[in-house]
């Protein structure tokens, strides 16, 4: 380390060293007996024994994804999980509670924690060698840690022979054994940078180090706990290489894919709604949703410019996706962005007029179609047609929630929109984006609303453009504009969809 580094460590071992020695007091008046009990009490629940010992990380009650991450460390040996949570959720504290826990109990004893840089490896191995240090409860509990021999910022061993070791990615692991123990828990963290994911020649070295170097260092007749923590920040990086090797590669974004706090506990609705609006939707993707979004694979550059008059367009084009696709579900999947375009074509241009975009309940997506309606008798025109998606994979969602909808909120707005299924059989989302957008696009066909441009629907519209990729996750709002094209370039519209009402029907729900 160089001096700033050493003040800066300094300073953050002063910090923790202070926090957990006042968050863990014990009572003195405890006799041996009581003592062992409360221990073996304790061993015997996990969670008992994180919030019992790490009271000032403990904070708020676990998720079931916790749960379930630790018991198949605990119950497994020999384990290699890669765990992409996104920010918020713990991963690198819960990771040191497992370890400590297992190296207390004489279950590890070589412990290697590899960054990519030795200096970050340091900064995350400091709370680990505070623990050891200044808990006063794990002191009681289970003797004094701290060794009077090695004991430094990125090597110690404690007073029980267990060894813990900073390394910083593409050092020699070598002479890591403790007493001819090989390692038997590496963990890796924050190994990915931003600047390195952009040069795929120097994450293929650092993989083949991670795989080469680093993982020969285990043996091969002892069990070793791999735990690899990171986000996916690139389609291609080292947490996705081992991911690919892993017995477990656990993700769990921000919110699910119903659109709810996966952490409800600690991270509320109101704290993510907060912390989100202040970010670029492509940020808000790769730190909270693991969906890295490499701008301009498709869309290299969105036209924005001055649309004419709506009434005066060939054809006028309302396209309404609830982005309910049971294929689209999946236990990694983010909620989806239910969307509203409206689009009108004068010759081979296609303007986009509005959008709407947003993960919102069903409710707020039947008033859209409802506004966009207003909308276009605002501007006069006199034909209004509403396109939903609906193919086989919607229907009953069509059917039994959204047709009811409908009939409910003409009672407030006073009518019932004309409603148009689109039953088209609809091939891979991206390929179809791709190849009915994307010549709209490039020759300069596909325009904008300038008026529109600041609007947060349409910012939404434009990030989710730029980011389309086959690795994609969130196109929902490409994927309704390119229906709206697609009915608009396909004359004979009428012979692919059904009818659902022009008027009111009498009926009750």
């Amino acid at each position: 380390m160089g001096l700033a580094e050493d003040r800066k460590y300094l300073k953050l071992w002063q910090q923790y060293r202070e926090n957990t020695s006042r968050a863990t007091p014990v009572d003195l008046q405890e006799t041996p007996a009581e003592k062992n009990k409360r221990i073996a009490t304790l061993e015997s629940n996990d969670e008992a024994w994180f919030k019992y010992y790490f009271p000032n990380h403990y904070l708020s009650e676990v998720a079931p994804f916790h749960k379930a991450a630790t018991k198949r460390v605990m119950n497994n040996p020999e384990w290699f999980e890669v765990r992409s949570w996104s920010r918020e959720c713990s991963k690198t504290t819960r990771t040191r509670m497992e370890v400590i826990k297992l190296v207390l109990m004489g279950k590890k004893r070589n412990v290697l924690l590899v960054s990519n840089t030795l200096d970050n490896a340091e900064r995350l191995l400091l709370p680990y060698k505070v623990q050891f240090e200044s808990n006063h409860r794990i002191i009681n509990d289970y003797g004094e840690q701290q060794s009077l021999g090695s004991w430094e910022a990125g090597e110690f061993i404690t007073k029980k022979g267990a060894s813990f070791r900073a390394l910083g990615a593409g050092q020699s692991p070598r002479g890591t054994n403790n007493d001819a123990v090989r390692p038997d828990v590496i963990l890796i963290d924050d190994i990915d940078t931003d600047e390195e994911c952009r040069n795929p020649e120097r994450i293929k070295v650092k993989v083949k180090w991670l795989f080469e170097a680093l993982y020969a260092t285990r043996s091969i007749s002892n069990p070793l706990l791999w735990i690899a923590s990171g986000n996916i920040i690139a389609k291609y990086c080292s947490i996705t290489e081992m991911a690919k090797k892993a017995d477990k590669h656990d993700i769990i974004n921000i919110r699910d894919k119903d659109g709810k706090s996966t952490w409800p506990q600690k991270n509320t609705e109101a704290f993510i709604d907060r912390v989100l609006i202040k970010m670029p939707w492509s940020s808000q993707q790769k730190e909270y949703f693991n969906n890295p979004v490499s701008e301009g694979d498709v869309f290299k550059n969105i036209k924005y410019d001055t649309c004419p008059r709506l009434s005066s367009c060939d054809q006028i084009i309302v396209y309404a996706d609830p982005s309910t696709s049971n294929k689209d579900k999946g236990k990694n999947k983010q909620a989806s962005h239910k969307s509203v375009v409206i689009v009108g074509s004068k010759g081979r241009r296609r303007y986009v007029y509005k959008a709407f975009v947003e993960q919102t309940s069903n409710n707020k997506f039947v008033d859209w179609l409802y506004e966009s309606y207003l909308y276009l008798k605002d501007h006069k025109v006199d034909t209004a047609r509403i396109y939903i998606e609906n193919n086989s994979l919607q229907d009953p969602h069509y059917q039994q929630v959204l047709l009811p909808l409908i009939y409910l909120r003409a009672d407030y707005y006073g009518f019932t929109v004309p409603v148009t299924e689109d039953k088209r059989k609809k091939p891979d989302k991206f390929f179809r984006i791709e190849g009915t957008l994307e010549p709209l696009n490039r020759l300069g066909n596909l325009i904008f609303n300038i008026k529109e441009k600041e609007d947060p629907h349409m910012v939404k519209m434009h990030d989710q453009m730029i980011g389309v990729s086959p690795q994609s996750s969130v196109m929902d709002a490409p994927d309704a504009l390119e229906g709206a094209c697609w009915l608009i370039q396909n004359r004979q519209a009428k012979k692919l969809t059904s009818y659902a009402f022009g008027q009111r029907e009498s009926r009750r729900y």
